[in-house]
């Protein structure tokens, strides 16, 4: 009996252990996925490159739980303007989505960080201001959040 219990909470562990959730990785339920379905268009805005890195993951994270999407960008303001320059190591992770995610970028802050259009990691978008990029938008229907 000992053994069988032994056996039991081993097993438990271990699925425990080598479970997707415990590994990070989250499969999201029907409902949520009819839920996001309601809209194709998705727009994020980050400050950090966190949240830059964190935003371009949840496009494949969407696309791997099934979720359709017509348009998605992300709208950068902030300090990680400086970092979204050509050579650098945001521009190597940008190319697996280059021509998916529409990257647009704060000309406030690349004014006050001196970054210019030229120095942009290619496909990037120089927009006037963050906040209004955002609230158009939201008034062209997208699912937004911001960071």
């Amino acid at each position: 009996m000992r053994k069988k219990i032994g056996f039991l909470v081993l097993f438990l562990a271990l699925t425990v252990i080598f479970s997707t959730e415990a590994l990070g990785q989250r499969k999201l339920d029907e409902q949520t996925v009819a839920d996001l379905q309601k809209t194709d268009q998705y727009a994020i805005g980050v400050s950090d490159e966190r949240f830059f890195k964190g935003a371009l993951n949840m496009y494949d994270f969407l696309l791997e739980n099934g979720v359709e999407i017509k348009d998605y960008e992300v709208v950068v303001k902030g300090r990680v303007v400086a970092d979204l320059v050509k050579g650098s190591e945001l521009e190597t992770f940008f190319q697996k989505y280059k021509g998916k995610v529409r990257v647009s970028i704060c000309s406030v802050a690349m004014e006050k960080l001196n970054v210019s259009e030229e120095d942009l990691i290619e496909g990037m978008d120089p927009i006037p201001t963050w906040s209004v990029r955002i609230l158009q938008l939201q008034a062209k229907g997208y699912n937004t959040l911001t960071y």
